[in-house]
């Protein structure tokens, strides 16, 4: 089939914080290259959740002069807290003991979203091309077997694959370079490390589930700039997680709560861990008589350098946390992706300039602050998976006495769906039910995230085997992903798998978690997913 075909210098998948600073600095290093950005989100934004308390380092290299071209990123961090929860007590420990990677006095309190709006404004002024609504569904390849380019998504078929009244064909756009800045578990980019063998010789990657709420409350219970972290209660010593408040500009709080996707019960479920987390005595009380405003989740990726694949291949690269730059003791991946961004964009002109291997683009980013941070930080997810006060433990005598140059590097021993015990072996979890005023059910919380898909289109949550889900996962694990997943889109109604599609919020926990791999996401149309305003 010949489809329509566009020409480019550089091709863009993603406008996240890592796509975007790609495309910035290569305009700034070179005005003459074409570029254009894909962002499957209905704009750019919409697609984007985080905490998110940023460290502007690789931005202050990026723009300079940021704080005078009314970057959206004002609060600054004013005090931290850190608590342990047991089930009705707290335990605040003293923020000069934690380690210096979780202190955040010189960083922002800020909406992702609204900073990848921004950044997407000042790169149209330099020209780069942003196509909104546009999903790449397919990598593209030379007769070398060289990444030729992408193409967008054929739109307007409908479930079973037919053209509708509305079809149009995809697009493929062709590039000297393609870059791949999905975000986690970027579907285009895991193909690719699967094509290229980028993974030969890493440890499995390793995941987490961060949901997320914004609160408006009154002016007693807001403390602008408060940066709080909790670890411990609901979750048992053997599950990694924990929560962030953060208290944003106009009586707003930020509050989420991340839980490692190698937890081994099936019965948990992360959403209503995270319900029951806000009837805290001590969280309760920051919340109550609020009002909720918005809700998301979104896998992210925790893996570090143990994981990390090799982020080139012929014709493309892989940056952000497409490929995994987060480093998660921080709890912060932007800061990161952005200098990825940088070092590719400095990679890529030299590779269409003077034929330099894309592999430059490695070994720049391995000589890199970005990845000097994530060397340090390598130790410390794996040491949990001993148990909450072991790793605790470990992680200060690591942070805090080597400042992470113990001379080991401990493994990541599974991926995360093979983590899951039978449901046969591990309790059963009695969730409260919410009672709308502080805590909520699955179906209130998707419709705050503006999610919609088109009716009558492809199913994008796709089954290797459909009979799977009831005649191995029900009788094995009861059926997890009735519960890894935030927003009701797997239920089990009379011995029938049902995928609710339409619910889906992008956050790629099942095509992570499920026990055999049967679920695959995919690509659906254009503007498809979650709309979120400045999550």
């Amino acid at each position: 089939m010949t489809r329509e075909a566009m020409e480019y210098d550089v091709v863009i998948v993603g406008a996240g914080p890592a796509g975007l600073t790609t495309a910035l600095k290569l305009k700034q290093l070179d005005p003459n290259l074409n570029i254009c950005i894909l962002e499957k989100g209905s704009e750019v934004g919409a697609h984007i959740l985080s905490g998110n308390v940023f460290e502007t380092k690789a931005l202050d290299e990026l723009l300079p002069n940021w704080r005078n071209e009314n970057a959206p990123i004002k609060t600054k961090v004013s005090k931290e807290k850190f608590l342990f929860l047991s089930k009705k007590s707290s335990l605040s420990w003293p923020t000069w003991l934690l380690p210096a990677v979780q202190k955040n006095h010189k960083n922002y309190i800020i909406s992702l979203a609204n900073l990848c709006r921004w950044l997407a404004e000042q790169a149209e002024k330099l020209g780069v091309e942003i196509f909104p609504g546009f999903p790449a569904s397919e990598v593209l390849y030379n007769d070398d077997g060289s990444v030729k380019g992408v193409a967008t998504l054929d739109m307007g078929l409908d479930k079973k694959g037919n053209k509708k009244d509305t079809y149009q064909e995809g697009m493929e756009l062709h590039a000297k370079v393609t870059v791949f800045s999905e975000g986690c578990r970027g579907h285009l980019g895991k193909q690719l490390i699967k094509k290229f063998n980028l993974d030969e010789g890493k440890n499995p990657q390793q995941y987490g589930i961060g949901l997320k709420e914004i609160w408006e409350v009154s002016e007693q219970q807001h403390q602008e700039g408060l940066v709080m972290h909790t670890a411990g209660w609901p979750l048992d010593s053997k599950t990694y997680g924990g929560s962030f408040i953060y208290h944003a500009e106009n009586r707003q709080i930020y509050l989420g709560y991340v839980i490692g996707l190698d937890y081994q019960n099936p019965y948990l479920s992360p959403f209503d861990e995270f319900q029951r987390f806000k009837t805290h005595p001590s969280i309760r009380k920051i919340f109550e008589g609020g009002k909720r405003i918005s809700f998301g989740a979104r896998a992210l990726i925790e893996g570090g350098v143990q994981s990390l694949p090799k982020m080139y291949m012929p014709g493309a690269l892989l940056i952000g946390c497409d490929a995994g730059t987060l480093n998660m003791p921080k709890i912060k991946g932007s800061h990161t992706a952005m200098k990825s961004g940088l070092i590719a964009a400095e990679a890529i002109v030299e590779n269409i300039k003077n034929k330099t291997d894309l592999s430059i683009y490695e070994k720049k980013f391995k000589e890199s602050w970005a990845y000097k941070e994530l060397y340090t930080a390598r130790n410390v997810k794996p040491s949990f998976s001993w148990g909450l006060i072991l790793g605790i433990i470990f992680t200060g005598i690591d942070q805090i006495l080597f400042r992470g140059r113990l001379p080991f590097t401990l493994k990541h021993k599974y991926a995360d769906h093979e983590a899951l015990k039978p449901a046969s072996q591990m309790p059963k979890i009695e969730y409260p039910k919410p009672d709308g005023k502080l805590t909520f059910d699955k179906t209130s919380s998707v419709y705050l995230t503006g999610t919609n898909h088109a009716e009558n289109q492809p199913v994008h949550l796709r089954l290797k085997d459909p009979n799977l889900p009831i005649n191995y996962n029900l009788k094995e694990y009861d059926e997890p992903a009735q519960r890894y997943c935030p927003v009701g889109v797997y239920e089990i109604q009379k011995e029938k798998f049902v995928i609710n599609s339409q619910n889906c919020i992008h956050c790629k926990t099942c095509d992570i978690k499920e026990p055999s791999q049967n679920i695959t996401w995919v690509a659906p149309e254009g503007g498809g997913g979650p709309k979120y305003g400045n999550m």
